[in-house]
């Protein structure tokens, strides 16, 4: 079995709790399936501007590179949030990561679990059932366009600007997804208005006829903004640019009752970052509270991208396994004071048991709220 080289960014705030609780299930994962992952630490965001001054180390984006996929925590610190005169940013490596990188594609998978439905704010009618994919363009457009502040700081802009290949490699990826799901495909845009929209259009429309089966349709973003709250099962595969993509991607955390569900993919033509969407949470930093299932499903998909299936389902059967039997942290249920080693121990309790390794497990601590170490 081919060892799997994984560069480990956990990053700030609630980072590396989560990603010490993930990693503890890809061992078991490992473990099971006789996989061989090699794990590597580096520094991001925020710790890394503390101890380099950089938040994107040479050594971390070599690392980076040099692995076969990257699993990454979250950036960000509040003294850098509040100070809007700070020069050198935690996100700023974020986003020169996935520039150098060549992460043009934002992977984003929605689902409404029966058992959490009423977690949500949203009607239990209008979600049930749910499952999406959101396809978000993750290198191009206003973010990384041309930016302007007059010395003054009366005036500023930001250039949105896509060229057709910067589309083109997204739109296959997104209708070949499709293919594998229900064969529907959602361009939200701004069509009315932009010119990049208006590209993207054209292009998606092209690139459809290569894909007959699959359906094409468009939403204005402020419309797909609202359907995503009336009627988000209509929804198979969103496709949008980036700063579109970025918005109502969040806004879809409303439908699993917690932004704490939702995993990552970020996919270049050679490399591959997995993360939680959840952001640092500097307010849960060190409580115990936060809730590792994002990053754990984070490495279903890490899985599945290197090939490793069976893995990728256990992950993914565990979690909801959880999720079912209410083995959740408190954002999922008020009442509950699982901490987040024990709402990870659990999910690979079930991974084993389903494995035939009870014994490398003993249950009743889990529910005890004991932490077991594996």
């Amino acid at each position: 079995m081919k060892t799997h080289k994984i560069a480990v960014l956990s990053g700030d705030g609630i980072g590396p709790e989560v990603v010490s609780e993930t990693i503890k299930v890809l061992k078991v994962v490992e473990q099971i399936f006789k996989y061989n992952f090699e794990f590597e630490e580096a520094l991001i965001g925020a710790i890394a501007i503390d101890e380099t001054g950089n938040p994107l180390p040479d050594a971390t984006l070599q690392l980076c590179k040099d692995a076969d996929a990257v699993l990454f925590g979250s950036i960000g610190d509040p003294k850098y949030d509040n100070n809007p005169n700070a020069k050198v940013r935690p996100e700023q490596g974020l986003l020169k990561l996935r520039k150098e990188l060549g992460l043009f594609a934002n992977i984003r998978p929605i689902k409404a679990y029966e058992s959490l439905l009423g977690k949500s704010p949203l009607k239990r009618s209008h979600i049930e059932e749910t499952d999406m994919v959101i396809f978000r363009e993750l290198i191009n457009g206003i973010y990384f366009g041309e930016k302007f502040t007059s010395e003054d700081g009366t005036h500023a802009y930001d250039t949105c600007s896509y060229h057709r290949k910067d589309i083109e490699e997204i739109t296959h990826l997104a209708f070949q997804e499709a293919m594998k799901r229900r064969k529907k495909v959602m361009l939200v845009d701004k069509a009315n208005v932009l010119d990049t929209s208006r590209l993207w259009r054209k292009v998606a429309m092209d690139i459809s006829q290569e894909y007959p089966e699959v359906e094409l349709d468009f939403l204005f973003v402020d419309n797909a903004a609202m359907q995503l709250i009336i009627n988000p099962k209509q929804f198979d595969v969103i496709l949008t640019e980036n700063m579109f993509g970025d918005i109502i991607s969040d806004e879809g955390s409303v439908i699993g009752g917690s932004i704490g569900l939702l995993p990552s993919a970020s996919i270049g033509t050679e490399n591959a970052l997995f993360e939680p969407i959840h952001g640092s949470y500097p307010q849960a930093e060190g409580k115990g509270i936060a809730n590792p299932m994002a990053s754990i499903l984070s490495a279903a998909m890490m899985l599945r991208y290197l090939g490793l299936e069976d893995g990728a389902k256990a992950i993914e059967n565990a979690v909801e396994n959880a999720i079912n039997n209410l083995i959740v942290t408190s954002d999922l249920d008020e009442t509950s004071d699982y901490s987040t080693s024990v709402v990870a121990n659990y999910i690979a309790k079930i991974l084993l048991s389903d494995h035939d390794h009870h014994s490398y497990f003993n249950f009743e601590n889990v529910l005890m709220g004991k932490s077991t170490i594996i």
